[in-house]
């Protein structure tokens, strides 16, 4: 049997998809859609300036071994985000400072990984955003193990398919199948331009409650405690 297995080439997503995402928060879509959002734990390594939209390459590689991870930066186009699943190992970090790297220069705007990095001030100093579940000391090898490329992974608990949406900031990562990011961008830019609009209300002295309609609903069914 194979140790190996690479799928196609990932259509890239539209660039409209790009634009339009990259003025919308990723909490503004946790607002209204459950679905896609990688784990909390996954963390930036550095504060990310903005909304960044890139093409979903997924790799996946087993504890000890990074053999695919190296062979997959060859894979990697402009504009790309590389989502890596470590098959459940959370003690091998497999991407370190000159894996980042390669992958920068290949085009990578970022790396979603699901297990720990090493090398952290140099990861941050290449310039390249990384998510993932902290840092380890210890690192994986070239132990020819097998792995894939561009075949479908879990990374956060949640399903990644090559080709997919990959939309990222500060407060976290939202993947969206292609078929359903034009309707999800349409809800979080109509949301993304409502945002904030209670603002100048409150200072003028209304309340939150008020304004959002929670108050009305706690008042149509409220007991109130006697003293």
């Amino acid at each position: 049997m194979k140790k190996y297995c690479i799928g196609p080439e990932p259509a890239r997503i539209d660039p409209a998809l790009i634009e339009g995402f990259g003025a919308v928060e990723v909490a503004t879509m946790g607002h209204f859609r459950h679905r896609g959002f990688v784990h909390r734990s996954l963390r930036p390594l550095a504060p990310i300036s903005g909304t960044m939209v890139g093409t979903a390459i997924t790799v996946s590689i087993p504890g000890t071994d990074s053999t695919m991870l190296h062979h997959a930066i060859s894979a990697i186009r402009p504009g790309d985000v590389l989502v890596i699943d470590r098959l459940g190992d959370d003690r091998h970090a497999c991407l370190g400072g000159g894996v980042a790297f390669a992958a920068k220069v290949a085009g990578a705007i970022a790396v979603i990984l699901d297990g720990p990095c090493t090398d952290a001030e140099e990861i941050i100093e290449v310039g390249l955003p990384v998510f993932c579940r902290g840092v380890s000391g210890i690192t994986s090898r070239l132990n020819d193990l097998g792995g894939a490329l561009n075949m479908p992974v879990s990374c956060g608990n949640v399903p990644v398919l090559p080709g997919d949406v990959v939309v990222m900031d500060s407060d976290g990562v939202l993947v969206l199948p292609p078929d359903e990011a034009p309707d999800v961008l349409a809800e979080g830019a109509a949301r993304q331009a409502r945002a904030n609009r209670n603002r100048g209300k409150i200072e003028a002295g209304e309340k939150l409650g008020d304004l959002s309609g929670a108050t009305a609903k706690v008042e149509a069914d409220v007991v109130l405690m006697k003293a």
